[in-house]
């Protein structure tokens, strides 16, 4: 078929495919163009072949392009929508619309579209534009879990002043029963499906599930009315241990723990009514509270394994009490006694020739003190006034790894994890495949099967500690460099500042945020 024809060439149609015969040489570029304009269904594909055959006589046609069908449609790979473009002029268009209609309908009932089938005005259609023909309903995903815990009151201490007296008070060990509402959760739901435009399904996704994070020795599961719920099985203190619901034992003394009771060790948590007299020691593996506003002299041992340690009275040590907690310390004052934590030390008062060890230490900024003795931190020392007028030597030390130690300790973490995660990934095989033919299994063989779920609930309560350890190091390391010694009103000579490998020992009263600045201590 031949679409154009002059003195000078002559455009040929054959099998979709535009060619050229040149008759004449030197046909113009910009008098082509035009013609291209006139044509929008010629869609050239070779420019420099255009240009070299317009420029000499041609015996035989030279394929220079396509020949678009009128309505060129196109589908996406999702299958969801599709879009056409129409290859004429904007005049044959409005001339020609009622003939367009027909071809429309004809072009997407061949390609099967018959959903999300929209209207195009073609008053409105630009040649070579495209245009959203059919659209199908997008699936809705479904809802997320909801996941809901008793609410812990917050571990903070309050520092009250009624002009005679001042206390140091604080929520610490919350108690609960057996049988007590501990959290729930609504499971994830299904989503609504939706249609592509060949009017087929499209599957929603489910929500995303969340779990319950509890420790299964304190703790189990009920469906009730569409919810999941987790109730206690225990009576004692509830508590939250990285990042996992428990319940301890709690033991309660209501005097002194001393002559009567002897040294007390105990699997869970301890409060005390009383104190603990010189000389004796108390170990527990969950949280410790001392109740006595007097607080505590010459005790000889205070140690939290895995919890916190509050005492709402002071330590008056005589340099033999050492007070140590796998979580926190909360204390009145501080007197002759050594104190070391893995998170924080919260001291309401002073620390008066004690040595202190934590990732924090922290004291009252408007009237803390830390005299004599050593505050050694990870991160961060927080205090109203450092040494004394007589120039006592108190040291203020940060002492944190280095961005290599830290990310070695990520990678080995990280390598713990995933192959912690392969050994869940082979329980959860085994006991699926076990669980296929339970109603098969003798009473040995059930209760093996029930030893692989506990191993396989220990292992991914594993992995969530290991995950948990991972993202704390990626933050510290994130922030380091970042470590400082905050003294609010008064650092007095003597005041030992070290930050890393950078100290200094202060001849002078001054005050401020001694932090590394430019690789020097900003002293």
């Amino acid at each position: 078929m031949i679409i154009f024809a002059n003195e000078f060439v002559e455009i040929i149609e054959e099998n979709h495919k535009v060619f050229l015969k040149t008759i004449q040489p030197n046909f113009q570029l910009k008098d082509f163009d035009q013609l291209l304009r006139k044509y929008p269904r010629i869609r050239l594909t070779n420019f420099a072949l255009l240009k070299s055959t317009l420029a000499k006589e041609t015996i035989q046609p030279v394929e220079i392009g396509q020949w678009l069908p009128v309505i060129e449609i196109e589908i996406s790979k999702d299958k969801m929508s599709a879009s056409i473009s129409i290859n004429e002029t904007t005049e044959t268009i409005k001339e020609q619309q009622k003939n367009f209609l027909p071809n429309l309908d004809e072009l997407l009932s061949k390609h099967q579209i018959i959903h999300g089938i929209k209207e195009i005005d073609f008053d409105d259609i630009t040649p070579g534009r495209s245009y959203c023909i059919a659209e199908g309903t997008p699936p809705i995903k479904g809802e997320d879990a909801k996941v809901t815990y008793l609410e812990i009151p917050e571990r903070k201490p309050v520092i009250q002043e009624d002009g005679k007296a001042d206390y140091f008070e604080m929520n610490f060990i919350f108690e609960i029963n057996e049988g007590d509402w501990l959290g729930e959760k609504i499971p994830a739901r299904a989503g609504i499906d939706g249609k592509n435009i060949y009017g087929e399904n499209v599957p929603a996704p489910f929500g995303k599930d969340m779990p319950l994070h509890y420790d299964p020795k304190a703790a189990k599961e009920v469906e009730d009315d569409g919810k999941i719920i987790l109730y206690s099985t225990k009576s004692g203190a509830v508590e939250n241990q990285q990042g996992l619901i428990t319940v301890n034992n709690h033991l309660k003394i209501d005097g002194d723990i001393g002559l009567t009771t002897g040294n007390i060790q105990f699997d869970g948590s301890v409060s005390i009514r009383g104190s603990i007299n010189s000389g004796y020691t108390l170990i527990a593996t969950g949280d410790i509270s001392i109740e006595s506003t007097e607080g505590i002299t010459g005790a000889k041992l205070i140690k939290s394994e895995n919890g916190d340690i509050y005492i709402k009275g002071g330590i008056f040590g005589l340099g033999d009490t050492e007070v140590v907690a796998g979580g926190s310390i909360f204390v009145k004052h501080v007197n002759d006694a050594n104190l070391s934590a893995n998170n924080e030390i919260v001291i309401g008062f002073y620390s008066l020739g004690s040595d202190l060890v934590a990732d924090t230490i922290l004291l009252d900024e408007r009237k803390g003190k830390i005299i004599g003795g050593k505050a050694l931190a990870q991160k961060t020392i927080v205090t109203a006034i450092s040494g004394n007028r007589l120039e006592r030597r108190t040291e203020l030390v940060i002492e944190s790894l280095n961005k290599q130690e830290i990310y070695n300790n990520i990678q080995e973490k990280a390598a713990l994890l995933k192959s912690t995660r392969e050994e869940v990934l082979k329980l959860s095989i085994n006991i699926n495949e076990v669980s296929k033919h339970k109603n098969k299994l003798n009473e040995q063989q059930i209760q093996s099967l029930n030893r692989l779920q506990r191993e396989l609930e220990k292992k991914k309560t594993d992995c969530e500690r290991i995950d948990t350890e991972i993202q704390e190091l990626m933050l510290e390391q994130k922030n380091k460099g970042k470590e400082e010694i905050i003294v609010t009103k008064e650092a007095h000579p003597g005041t030992y500042i070290q930050i890393g490998d950078q100290s200094s020992l202060l001849n002078k009263i001054t005050q401020g945020k001694f932090k590394i600045e430019f690789g020097e201590l900003n002293v």
